[in-house]
C-alpha cells in the first residue's frame, strides 16, 4: 500500500533498518544459535560432564579457541538466512499493518475497539508476516543441518544440494507456519500492548531506544515461549539426513514416549537467556533504525 503523511516509514528505510539489525544480530549470535540447535536436538540427558561434547562435538576437548570457532558452522547459510528473515520479518510486518489498516481497519475496531483494534491489527500483521516466511525455510533447514548435522552435506556445495535435494529442502514447512503464525502474533502483539498499555506510547514510530529495548523483552519473551514445543518438532524434522523423510507426528509421538512432554520445552531455559537477548537486541535495533533512516530516505 501507498504510504502517506508525516513521519511514515519509506520501503527503504524499512529495508535498510531490518537488513542492518540482522547483519548486527549474525555476527554477535551466531553461536549462541547454534548451542540452542545443539541442545534441542540432543536426544539424551545433560549434565555438567556431557554438555562440552553435546555443544563442541568433536572439539569438545580442543583449545578455547577451536571450541569457540567450531560454533560457525553454516555461517554462509546463516548470514543468507538470517539477514533475508529481519528484513522480511521487521520490514514486512509494517507492510502488513498498512496493508490491514487501509482494507480492514474498519472491522478490527468495531470488533474489538478503537484502541484493542490497533493492538490486534499489529499481532495479526505479525502472524501473516511469520507465516510467509515460510519462503525462505531451504536456507532456514541448510543453517540447522550445517549447525547439527554436518555430515548429511556428504562434501556438496550449496548449489548440488538445491538441485538434488529440490523441494525436500521444505521439510517441515506445515510445522514451520504453525511455529510462525502464533509466535510472530506474540513477538509483535506483545510488543504492542508493552509500548501501549504500559509505556504510553501511542505512535510506535516515535518510541525511544529505551521504550523500544523494554517493549522487545516482553515480545520475544512470549515469542519463545509460545512457539518453544512447535520449534522442537520442527528442528528435529529439519536436522534429520536429507533423505529422511520423518513425518512430524512421528516426531511428536517418539518425544512423548521417549522423553516425556516436558521434552518439548528442551532448550526453553537458554533459549530465552541466550537467544531472547538475540531477538530482542535485532527487534530493538530495526524498530529504531527504520524511523531514523526514514528521515533521510
Amino acid at each position: 500500500p501507498p504510504l502517506s503523511g508525516k513521519g511514515k516509514e519509506s520501503g527503504t528505510a524499512r529495508v535498510l533498518g531490518s537488513g542492518a539489525s540482522g547483519i548486527a544480530e549474525l555476527m554477535i549470535f551466531h553461536p549462541v544459535d547454534t548451542i540452542a540447535k545443539r541442545l534441542m536436538s540432543n536426544k539424551a540427558q545433560i549434565s555438567f560432564s556431557t554438555a562440552g561434547p553435546i555443544i563442541f562435538r568433536e572439539h569438545a576437548t580442543a583449545s578455547l579457541g577451536k571450541r569457540f570457532l567450531s560454533l560457525f558452522p553454516g555461517l554462509g547459510y546463516a548470514a543468507g538466512y538470517k539477514v533475508a528473515q529481519r528484513v522480511y520479518k521487521f520490514g514486512g510486518q509494517p507492510w502488513f499493518n498498512d496493508l490491514i489498516n487501509k482494507h480492514y481497519k474498519s472491522q478490527f475496531n468495531n470488533t474489538f475497539g478503537e484502541r484493542k483494534g490497533k493492538l490486534m491489527m499489529q499481532a495479526t500483521a505479525g502472524s501473516l508476516t511469520g507465516i510467509g516466511e515460510v519462503v525462505l525455510l531451504p536456507l532456514d533447514v541448510l543453517k540447522i543441518k550445517r549447525q547439527v548435522n554436518p555430515e548429511a552435506f556428504r562434501g556438496r556445495g550449496v548449489v548440488r544440494i538445491f538441485l538434488e535435494e529440490g523441494t525436500t529442502l521444505y521439510r517441515g514447512w506445515g510445522w514451520t507456519m504453525a511455529r510462525n503464525a502464533p509466535g510472530s502474533f506474540a513477538l509483535f502483539g506483545a510488543s504492542a500492548v508493552t509500548k501501549d498499555y504500559v509505556l504510553g506510547v501511542s505512535d510506535y514510530s516515535k518510541a525511544t531506544w529505551t521504550q523500544n529495548f523494554i517493549a522487545s523483552i516482553a515480545g520475544a519473551v512470549a515469542s519463545i515461549t509460545i512457539a518453544a514445543p512447535l520449534d522442537v518438532v520442527k528442528t528435529r524434522i529439519q536436522n534429520a539426513n536429507f533423505d529422511a523423510k520423518v513425518p512430524g507426528v512421528t516426531v511428536v509421538r517418539e518425544l512423548v514416549r521417549n522423553e516425556g512432554v516436558g521434552a518439548f520445552f528442551k532448550g526453553l531455559t537458554p533459549k530465552i537467556l541466550v537467544v531472547g537477548p538475540k531477538l530482542v537486541f535485532s527487534y530493538t535495533l530495526a524498530q529504531s533504525l527504520i524511523p531514523l533512516f526514514a528521515k533521510y530516505v
